[in-house]
């Protein structure tokens, strides 16, 4: 009976031992099986991880070579701002809008004062009319505002003493101003007819006795009366009515084309000094842009807006300093039709 007992308890410890060493080796292996499966994600997460990286270093270059395009392209939008401040305008057009073009070169500039006053008719070419001898007015010729030469025939007159008729005739040629002289009537001692002659007039001017020092009879004058101008000198500096603190000064205007009419409010610029420019420009071809002063150049069919550096002027030229060299073809009349274009232009690309 003991020696059963013996032999059954030592099967039972054998086989709780294999049983120990069983479970042991299950776990061992199940302890690689997981390490490896790790190993093995481990492995697969790095190469993800990999192409995770080599993906983003593929959009780090596209986005670079997107960059480098857009950079391009601001070069261009740079190259061309540079061409904004011209345009393109064919020779037939720009004579159709009535562009002019001159050539810059020296000009005498003139530094000059300003006064004011009024167109009178010269004495010498006026003359007043009358009979010879009294007697009737038998025909008359010629009304106010009639255009007579020397010589006319102005009316018929018959004497008192001798019955006679005998002709009364222009002295000079010029326009009826006056008229005294009606068919049927008495003539006496009175003017018939005043004729004025006005291919010359003079401008009567004023000036005060401080500014007298800097005015001399023979400078130059500049008349002007609205958009007209002519060029005289002064001829005679007068005193003007008692007790008047002024005095008059005296220029002789060419008016053979009947441009100017005694009574006519005029300005004068009397020139007290003058200078020479190498380079001028006409004042009218002047325009502003971005801020800087200058002048539309044409070289062929571009026109192209050149800033200047400017230094004296007179009423109708600047003188150029820095900006253009030599002799240069510019816009001298309606410049702002190239500056409107251009500006249209810059519009329109900014939208």
């Amino acid at each position: 009976m003991k020696q059963t007992f013996a032999l059954f308890f030592i099967i039972f410890c054998t086989s709780l031992t294999a049983a120990v060493q069983a479970s042991e080796e299950h776990d061992h292996k199940h302890s690689k099986d997981s390490a490896h499966e790790e190993a093995h994600d481990q492995k697969h997460s790095n190469k993800e991880n990999h192409d995770d990286d080599e993906h983003g270093h593929d959009a780090e270059k596209e986005h670079d070579h997107d960059e480098g395009s857009h950079h391009d392209d601001g070069e261009e939008d740079e190259h061309g701002h540079g061409e904004e401040n011209s345009t393109e305008i064919n020779d037939a057009m720009a004579q159709k809008v009535g562009i002019e073009i001159a050539q810059t070169g020296s000009q005498t500039l003139h530094q000059t004062f300003t006064t004011y006053g009024r167109l009178t008719t010269a004495p010498e070419s006026t003359s007043h009319v009358r009979a010879r001898f009294p007697g009737i007015v038998r025909s008359v010729a010629f009304n106010i505002g009639d255009q007579v030469k020397e010589g006319d025939l102005l009316a018929v007159i018959e004497s008192n003493e001798s019955l006679k008729r005998y002709d009364v005739r222009a002295p000079i040629g010029g326009t009826i101003i006056q008229r005294h002289a009606n068919k049927g009537e008495m003539t006496q001692e009175q003017v018939l007819f005043s004729i004025a002659s006005f291919e010359s007039l003079w401008a009567d001017l004023r000036i005060f006795s401080t500014q007298q020092q800097s005015i001399n009879i023979g400078q130059p004058i500049h008349v002007t009366a609205g958009e007209k101008r002519i060029d005289s000198r002064i001829s005679h500096m007068l005193p003007a009515e008692e007790d008047s603190p002024y005095l008059i000064v005296r220029a002789k205007i060419n008016n053979t084309k009947n441009n100017w009419f005694p009574g006519l409010m005029v300005e004068g610029k009397i020139v007290i000094n003058e200078f020479e420019a190498p380079i001028a420009v006409k004042n009218s071809a002047l325009q502003t842009m971005g801020g800087r002063t200058g002048i539309f150049v044409k070289e062929h069919d571009d026109y192209r807006f050149t800033p200047l550096v400017l230094g004296r002027s007179d009423d109708e030229f600047t003188e150029v300093l820095s900006g253009i060299q030599g002799s240069t073809q510019y816009v001298i009349a309606n410049s702002y039709l190239i500056k409107a274009d251009i500006e249209k232009s810059e519009a329109e690309h900014e939208h």
